[in-house]
Formats: structure tokens, C-alpha cells, sequence
């Protein structure tokens, strides 16, 4: 099977390194994206994400001539569809920008053309995304009617990249295979045998999904034991970095590192997709959700009475007078992703309801966006200089702890990195 043309609808954290890898194996990438900064940043052969060595990467392959990027599709013998997937109101899962990839992409859809739903979606969105380009291309036949026969070929195919070594990972993960048919796996696992040396793995639509969801919801399942059980040791004046490397000596026991809360556009998001699907059944789900999204606020319950502990010590000055210092906004260490972040959202509330000053140290950033302009962005020197309170939030390697003195200051610690 061969694919000339490859567009990647979405130039995000996974869609522009899936195109700039496929361009990298010498296939012509169209790669479209309704932000026509990002566009035009990507057709100067530069990049708006940060993730190592993607830059070369693209830079090679926009100036020779097999990656450019465009804001409206063009036709193309497989369209790979990397669009956000949200939750709206009570954690209910937004399609909307899977529709609207599949209504643009539509039009220049031709017989024989691959369509492939990479975003991480709720069990059923391949089959609504067939039925919205089928309403758009009455003229076109598709898998939920006409089965092998179909005109389109359509398939699931879940990223399941780590940020900060997307390209590593692209190529060596095994990937599961979706198709609505077995002629739409088979399609679909041709493309990505381009340049995935991992196995492809074959099952149907709905399995890949799942497939997915599963997978974050047992990390962050496994993530809300260890958030949990930090706040138990807290209240019983335990050391839960002590504990936990005590019972991972357990030769069967293998517990997480506790932190703020869940971040990223995967495992604080994916899980509620389960959730609205069964609620009833998803029970231990459900409640690992409902402690991950807790704990920013128990971080922020612990600053406040970081800073009356602060007061009590500094009798001369006031609330008004403490600066407190938030040291990482990204959702995970070395990458400058701040969807769903449990640290944003400590800082953002931090500088809400206190009256002193409210400063963040995010080294792979350079602004935040308008919402949170009450949050004050200054390097992690002028930090060590100004704040009364630490709040460490995100270990990233540009933070070097060793040598610095805290003596007369308050330090939320939510990562151990001190205890260590």
C-alpha cells in the first residue's frame, strides 16, 4: 500500500512530531492547523512546542521540501487526525474538534483515502467521526455501512507518548491498531509501519480506544494511592518519602511518587471519558479522579497555613508583606505543557486568596497566557532572592536545591526532593 500525500490535522505535542517523523522517512507531510502562527512558524522550519530535538527535525524537513503547513486540508491519500479532545460542564467529553477535523477534511476526500483518529477519545468517537465525514460526503461510501467495501477507510490508532521523548517513543512504542474493518487495520498499519519499528497490534475501534483510556486510568489510579497516602501521613506525622522507599523493598510492591495532583492532557482527562460512558460501573475510576483533582487544593490549604506558621515566626510583618514563590507551572518536569496543570492551578489559586505576592518560576516559558496575569513569572534566582514561602510543585532539572540555605523560610515540598 503506498501513501504519497500524509496530512496530520492538528500540529500539537503529537501531531507535528508524527509529521515531522514521517517526513523524516521522505513522504511529502501536509500538515493543518486553524492557528496560522503556528503555521507559519512551522513553514519558517522553526517550532511553537518545546520537545527535544523536534526542531532539527522539522527544520530538515521543511527545507527539504517534504513538510510544509497549511491552515485549510488538502487532499491526501491519509488524513491522521491529532485535534484536542476536552471535557465540557460535569467532565463530559467535547468532540467538537473531531468534528470539525472531520467536516474540513471532508471535502477533499477521495476513494481509496485513509482516515485515522489519533486523539485520545471516548468509546464510540471513530464511529461518530465515520458518520460526521459521511453526512459531509453523501457521494463517498464508508465502514459503518458498507463495511469492507467501503470507499474510506477509517481507523483508531492512540498516541501513547511520553512529552520530552515524543520522537523516541513514535518510533519504538508498539502501536494499537483499530480499524473498523479488517481492511481499515491493515490499511492503517501500513502507514505506521513507515516508521514504527515497535509491534503493530490489530483489534477493533472501540478496543483501541479503550485501549488508551485503560492505560491512564490505571496510572492514575495507581497516582491517587500515592496522592493519598501522603495526605494520611501527613496527618499522622509520617514521612511519606521514607515510607514509600521502605515498601517498594517489597519485591511485589511498586508505589508511585505522590505530587500536587494530575496534569497533562492524558491521564487528569482520559478517565472521566470511561466515567461518562459507564458511571455506574466505574466506580474506583471516579473516586481516583476525584482525589487527584483534590489535591491542589489541599497543596494550597498547606501554604496558607505555611504562611500563618511564617507570621507567627515574623511577628513584625503582615499577610500583605509574605511573597510566596511557586517553583514549576508545567503539568510534568523538562517540557513547557501546562494543560490540566495541578501546579498552574495551585499558583492560580494561591494568587487569588492570599494578599501578599504570588511569584512562579516556569523555566521552559517565556509568558503565560492572559487568564493568568496575576501570577508573576521571574527566574528562579530573583525566587531565592524574594520569596519568604517555597512551593516546589514541578521537579525540573533547572532547579539545583544543593547548597541553598531555607534557614528562616517555609518550604512546601509536594515532590521530596528535599527529603531526598
Amino acid at each position: 500500500m503506498s501513501f504519497e500525500t500524509i496530512s496530520v490535522i492538528g500540529l500539537g505535542y503529537i501531531g507535528l512530531p508524527t509529521a515531522a517523523v514521517l517526513a523524516s522517512r521522505k513522504k511529502k507531510v501536509i500538515g493543518v492547523d486553524v492557528n496560522k502562527k503556528a503555521v507559519d512558524t512551522i513553514n519558517r522550519g522553526e517550532i511553537h512546542i518545546v520537545e527535544p530535538d523536534l526542531d532539527m527535525i522539522v527544520h530538515a524537513a521543511v527545507t527539504e521540501g517534504y513538510l510544509k503547513a497549511v491552515t485549510v486540508p488538502e487532499p491526501a491519500d491519509a488524513f491522521l487526525i491529532a485535534v484536542p479532545t476536552p471535557f465540557k460542564g460535569d467532565h463530559e467529553p467535547d468532540l467538537g474538534y473531531i468534528e470539525s477535523a472531520s467536516k474540513a477534511i471532508a471535502p477533499v476526500l477521495k476513494k481509496g483515502d485513509l482516515v485515522i483518529l489519533e486523539s485520545t477519545s471516548p468509546v464510540g468517537a471513530t464511529e461518530q467521526m465515520a458518520a460526521w465525514m459521511a453526512e459531509a460526503r453523501p457521494d463517498l461510501t464508508f465502514p459503518q455501512t458498507h463495511g469492507e467495501e467501503s470507499d474510506i477507510r477509517v481507523a483508531h490508532c492512540p498516541e501513547r507518548v511520553l512529552p520530552g521523548h515524543v520522537l523516541r517513543e513514535l518510533v519504538q512504542n508498539d502501536r494499537v491498531i483499530g480499524g473498523m474493518t479488517t481492511k481499515c487495520s491493515n490499511k492503517a498499519a501500513a502507514l505506521y509501519k513507515t516508521f514504527v519499528e515497535g509491534e503493530c497490534v490489530i483489534t477493533n475501534a472501540r478496543t483501541a480506544e479503550m485501549c488508551k483510556l485503560t492505560e491512564n486510568s490505571f496510572r492514575d489510579v495507581n497516582i491517587a494511592f500515592a496522592n493519598e497516602l501522603s495526605i494520611i501521613c501527613d496527618k499522622l506525622d509520617i514521612n511519606v518519602w521514607e515510607l514509600i522507599r521502605l515498601a517498594n523493598r517489597h519485591p511485589r510492591v511498586n508505589i508511585l511518587q505522590p505530587g500536587p495532583g494530575v496534569g497533562g492532557h492524558c491521564i487528569a482527562v482520559d478517565p472521566w471519558f470511561i466515567v461518562s460512558k459507564t458511571p455506574q460501573q466505574a466506580r474506583l475510576i471516579r473516586t481516583a479522579r476525584e482525589v487527584n483533582d483534590s489535591k491542589p487544593e489541599w497543596v494550597v490549604e498547606k501554604v496558607k497555613l505555611g504562611v500563618t506558621e511564617f507570621l507567627q515566626i515574623n511577628p513584625e510583618k503582615t499577610s500583605k508583606d509574605v511573597t510566596v514563590a511557586c517553583l514549576g507551572l508545567a503539568f510534568k518536569p523538562d517540557i513547557d505543557d501546562i494543560r490540566e496543570s495541578p501546579a498552574l492551578a495551585v499558583a492560580e489559586t494561591l494568587s487569588e486568596s492570599l494578599s501578599g505576592t504570588v511569584i512562579a518560576v516556569e523555566p521552559n516559558i517565556e509568558f503565560l497566557p492572559k487568564k493568568f496575569d496575576t501570577i508573576k513569572l521571574v527566574s528562579f534566582e530573583n525566587a531565592l532572592l524574594k520569596a519568604d514561602i517555597f512551593v516546589i510543585l514541578v521537579d525540573h532539572k533547572q532547579f539545583k536545591y544543593g547548597g541553598i540555605d531555607f534557614s528562616g523560610r517555609i518550604v512546601i515540598d509536594t515532590r521530596g526532593i528535599l527529603s531526598e
